[in-house]
């Protein structure tokens, strides 16, 4: 995953809002492997040059839950802009992730 969210073309954005992820898995387990595939997906299709992600460990580094408060893996945290957003799963459902990362709103039922 391309942590800087550099865009493809190479160019950098810099007037759009950047926003700050942080995915807490737990080691390899086939869930946190597909978390970090469908977030990777996300942000390459609709925040391209936009983001920043940092992949915590926790089966590395378990005392960096505490700050966060994380009680499931996988767990994504929206850090910046704020307020604060958590989505915990695989992020399978891109909708369901926009719209919890508020980058897209709910849709309207017909």
């Amino acid at each position: 995953m391309n942590a800087t969210g550099a865009a493809a073309d190479g160019t950098d954005d810099t007037d759009a809002p950047s926003i700050e992820l942080r995915l807490y898995v737990a080691g390899q387990s086939p869930k946190c492997m597909r978390a970090i595939e469908n977030l990777a997906v996300v942000c390459s299709e609709h925040l391209a040059g936009r983001y920043h992600v940092e992949v915590i460990d926790l089966l590395e580094n378990p005392a960096l839950a505490r700050g966060d408060e994380i009680i499931a893996v996988p767990t994504l945290i929206r850090k910046l802009p704020v307020p604060i957003r958590r989505i915990i799963g695989d992020l399978s459902d891109t909708d369901k992730v926009l719209v919890g990362l508020q980058i897209r709103s709910k849709k309207s039922s017909p």
